[in-house]
């Protein structure tokens, strides 16, 4: 263990744990040791990891947080940019909170069918896009179809089935939207569906992941074990941590919701 300890103070600045701060002060590494970065002096790596392991696997059962890794983007960009992933997973949980605060609310809003996709044979547009949306009551909304109305009927049917309880009634080329009364099955039912988004964009969250664990998988003939394994555990961190941000986003959401 010892000889492991001494070893492992060539591996680069990749991984920083601050559980590993005590060796600091610890003499350098005999020069017959072959360490090497992350590449050499594998079976030494391999001991004080799993000696890590044990540790945290113990740590967990007295509260204690495990682990982390952190590794240096720069040093790793020839095998994949981990400030693109966290990006892309950012942009993902960013996309739910969009959705969240447009589509899931108990106050109205001409900006709530906004989003609303319709599909016209020139293709798909977002409602605002096609018509002229505003408020004539807190209870009732306008979509204006005048500039567009051969697209009026899909408009309508786009509005219906928008997953938002709406029940439209066209009168020529102007759609009423009777906004239904804020009730406590609506109330329930909006929570439903917070809950469904969140899980869609987890869904999307794990597709970057595997994407980003499929361009390290790669280089598995290039680089050591070990590098791969560091680069999977911190995009699963990535991951885990955009995930937890959802989770709290839903929490917030569903106690607006339901009051």
């Amino acid at each position: 263990m010892a000889m492991a300890i001494r070893c492992f103070r060539h591996l680069p600045s990749l991984l920083y744990r601050s559980s590993f701060a005590m060796i600091r002060g610890l003499p350098q590494a005999p020069a017959g040791c072959p360490a090497l970065p992350l590449d050499g002096c594998r079976q030494c790596v391999r001991q004080v990891l799993l000696t890590r392991q044990l540790a945290t696997k113990k740590a967990k059962g007295k509260g204690q947080t495990q682990a982390r890794v952190n590794i240096s983007a720069a040093l790793v960009e020839d095998i994949i940019n981990l400030e693109e992933t966290n990006e892309d997973m950012q942009a993902v949980v960013e996309a739910l909170k969009e959705d969240f605060s447009r589509n899931l609310s108990v106050r109205t809003s001409p900006g709530v069918l906004d989003h609303i996709i319709v599909v016209t044979k020139d293709g798909k547009f977002p409602l605002n896009q096609l018509g002229q949306i505003s408020q004539k009551s807190p209870q009732l909304l306008i979509v204006n179809m005048t500039n567009f109305p051969e697209s009026t009927a899909a408009a309508t049917k786009a509005i219906r089935e928008s997953g938002m309880n709406l029940n439209p009634e066209v009168d020529g080329t102007i759609i009423r939207v009777p906004i239904p009364k804020v009730t406590r099955e609506h109330r329930e039912s909006l929570a439903k569906l917070a809950k469904q988004s969140t899980n869609k964009s987890k869904e999307a969250l794990r597709k970057v992941r595997s994407k980003s664990i499929n361009q390290v998988k790669k280089f598995k003939n290039k680089v050591s074990e070990d590098t791969i394994w560091l680069l999977e555990k911190q995009i699963q961190q990535m991951a885990d941590s955009a995930a937890a941000e959802m989770d709290k986003l839903l929490a917030a959401k569903t106690k607006e919701l339901l009051g």
